[in-house]
Formats: C-alpha cells, structure tokens, sequence
C-alpha cells in the first residue's frame, strides 16, 4: 500500500494528464480507478477542498471539467461511443483502435477497450467526487451558496450514473472495493433522485449570485434538471412523469457546455479539426435503415453534416468553441409525443400534435437553429406507425447527441441495426472486483 503523500502525487499527476494526453492518462491512473479509491477533482488539495465554499465551488467546476474536456472526458466517449455503435459514425482511421473496436462491434468490443474503460473510470469519479462534495456543502452555514454547489454536483452525478446505465446493463450498487452490482434502471433511478434533490434544495435556498459568478457560463440550472429528469423518466417507462417534466421547461432557452481557446469542444477537437478519427456514416442517411431515413428535403441534414470535408461532422462539433447542448428544447417535445404514444391507453392525438411540432419547425424557430421545415405527418396513424416515426425523428432532430443506442432499446430495433447492445465490462473493474457480472452476449 503507498503512503498517502506518494498516492496524492499520482493522482495529481494523473489529473493533469487526463487533460492534456487523453486517453493514455486512463491508462495510467486505472489501478487507482478500479478500486473506485478517488481524489478531488481540483486542484485542492487534502480536506482543505471542503473547508471553504470557494474550494467546494472549485470542485463543482472540476466536476464539469472532467464531462466536457478533452479526448479522455466523458462528453467525447459517450458521443462517440454511442455514434460508432449505432452506425451514426464510421471510424477513418483504423489506428484509432479503440473507436474501431467500437465499429466493429460484437465480440471486437471486450474489456480493454480504452473508450469503455475511461466513461466508466470518469462516471464513477464524478459520482464519487460529487457525493463528497454534496455531503461537505450541506454543512455550510450559507444555505443559499451550498444549494447552488449541491445542485451543480447534483447535476453531474445524475450525468454520470446515466451514462452508466446506457452502456452497461449493470452497474455498481455504490462506491467501493468488491462492491455488488445492480440493474441500470436503479442508475437511473438514482439519478432522478439527484436531480430532485438538487430542486428542492433550490426551491428552499434560491442560488445567489456570489455563486453563480464562480461557475463556467451556458448551464441554466433549473431547465436542465427539469428536461434530464423528463429524460430519465422516459428511458425507465414513468410517462406521466415524464410529461410533467418535459412541461416544466422552458423550450425557449438554451443550456450548454461551453468552451474557449483553452478548453476546445472535444468533438472538434478529436474528430473534426483532424479529420483522422471519425466521420458522420452517410450524409444522407445518417446511418438509418431503408424506411426511416430521412427526407433529401429535410433541413437538419446540412446542419448537422458537411462535405466539405473527411470527418463530414458539423452541428456541435463545427468549432473549437461551439457550445454543445446538454439537452435540446425540441427533445422535450419528442419526449411529450412518445409519452402520449405510450400511456395507457395510448393519446395518438397529442402525440401526433408533439410530433409534428418537430417535423415542421423551421430553424429560425429553434434556438439552436435545429428545424426539419417538412410537411406535418397526417393521421390518423396507429401507434406502432407514430412510434416509429418517433424514432425516426429522434434519430435525426438528436443526431450525434448520444441517446440513440438507448433508444433503440426502447424501441426495440432490431441488432441489425447496433453493434452492440451492451458493454463488456473493463477489466480495470473485472480484475478488482470480484462481483463483476459476466459480459453480455451481445
């Protein structure tokens, strides 16, 4: 066992080298990761980090620096993760071994997947990190600031657990050595808990702006915590949940992640500045089967593709400081319709109304500019044709976002269509814990 000094110098050179070189810097830490035995995600040092709400605020920051930046985050793994497995990407170079494994699929995918083992390493980080801090801020005698550093770890930690839970079918009951695993669906539902308790503690102690001056620009709080909520909702079949919190944001504002000349849009970054990683899989399809691609006339294609040049991305990933959505506005109406389509008994009417909301918006009416400008779709339909017409829409209005390997769960597409359904797990985790679950066939 190293002393506590020798351990502090390893995980801050790991930090600094998760940054800075990618993927390599998983490697590095992983026999730290595996034991799930984490340090601050700042620079911090010691208890020192929980004893000042300027530190904790910092932490919160190091929070949201560890999703967004860089190859190694989990922003750029679970986009392109998600993309590479459900045919929204290719891979240009096969040198990239990680994301060709991905491509791939199937039994090319295993444990020492790079890509796997660093969403999986970060996730649980976060999750550790951000109940440390939550604990820490609950203690301050500014109720006011503490709510704003709650509600922002809260945020990050619901992020994480639902990354897990989209790529592997169980997950981590907790934090620890050996520790048993769980269905995905209680990520989920761990993950809606973390994001109400981040509202209430809001409601109770509205977030000052001492608070908010500390925190990068782009997120508005309370309408993201809202749409994930709809979202995860969603994802675990509570409907009327859903609903009610899909009605609760307000589809007129943004929330992004937002980065600069120091901290570039990982995707820019990686793949399309390089040209060398990965590229969008057809221009015209976007990678969907015959019967659900989309409309040569449908807008959203020159918005989120290019061919201009090799890796054809455009939309989030234009610049190297595009701001990238944690949730589009439109998603919240596509949540709606697939809500309606799905109660019991099913409201085809409302679905029908939601969903064509989404067919004929033009781009100026979206603010990110995202808008088919199409024909609505005339009923009356049945439900299985308006559900997959959902799918349909959402594929191309949520394209390159990383929610369709969950949609086609949900949707029940055939494997066909995927490379996988699920992750085999890193051996990071499987060679340090003796609870971890045999892989999935597929």
């Amino acid at each position: 066992m190293q002393d506590s000094n020798l351990q502090k110098q390893i995980i801050m050179k790991s930090i600094i080298k998760i940054f800075f070189c990618g993927l390599l810097a998983l490697t590095i830490f992983s026999q730290t990761s595996c034991k799930k035995n984490y340090t601050n995600p700042s620079a911090v040092p010691g208890s020192s980090a929980f004893n000042s709400p300027q530190a904790m605020a910092e932490l919160v920051v190091g929070l949201q620096r560890w999703y967004t930046v860089g190859r190694g985050s989990s922003l750029y793994n679970r986009i392109s993760m998600n993309g590479l497995l459900t045919n929204e990407l290719i891979v240009i170079n096969q040198g990239n071994t990680s994301e060709y494994q991905l491509q791939l699929g199937g039994g090319n995918v295993d444990g020492t997947n790079t890509m796997s083992a660093g969403l999986w390493t970060v996730s649980n980080k976060i999750i550790f990190d951000a109940d440390s801090v939550i604990a820490s801020a609950a203690k301050l005698g500014d109720k006011n600031y503490a709510s704003g550093i709650i509600a922002y770890a809260d945020l990050f930690k619901a992020l994480a657990l639902a990354d897990l839970a989209q790529f592997w079918e169980k997950n981590p009951a907790g934090i620890g050595r050996n520790v048993n695993f769980v269905d995905r669906t209680q990520s989920y539902t761990k993950a809606i808990a973390a994001l109400d308790n981040a509202l209430t503690v809001i409601a109770a102690n509205p977030i000052p702006s001492t608070f908010m001056f500390n925190i990068p620009a782009g997120i508005d709080l309370v309408n993201t915590l809202h749409a994930l909520k709809a979202r995860y909702s969603l994802f675990l079949g509570n409907y009327s949940q859903a609903l009610t919190e899909a009605n609760a944001v307000d589809l007129t504002k943004k929330s992004t992640f937002n980065f600069s000349a120091q901290n570039l849009n990982p995707l820019y970054e990686t793949a399309t500045s390089t040209n060398n990683v990965t590229a969008v899989s057809n221009v015209t399809t976007l990678g969907l089967p015959a019967g659900l691609q989309p409309d040569p006339n449908d807008k959203r294609l020159p918005f989120y593709t290019t061919t201009a040049y090799n890796s054809k991305i455009l939309g989030f990933a234009a610049s190297t400081t595009t701001p990238w959505p944690i949730y589009l506005p439109s998603e919240m109406t596509l949540v709606k319709a697939e809500a309606y389509a799905r109660q019991n008994p099913p409201d085809l009417v409302n679905a029908l109304v939601e969903l064509n909301k989404v067919i004929t918006k033009k781009p100026a009416d979206d603010p990110f500019g995202v808008g088919a400008d199409l024909p609505p779709l005339a009923g009356p339909v049945t439900q299985q044709q308006i559900l997959d017409e959902i799918y349909r829409q959402r594929s191309i209005e949520l394209f390159m976002l990383g929610l369709k390997l969950e949609d086609t769960r949900r949707f029940a597409r055939p494997d066909s269509e995927k490379r996988r359904n699920f992750l085999p797990y890193p051996f990071l985790e499987r060679d340090n814990n003796s609870a971890t679950p045999a892989d999935p066939s597929f």
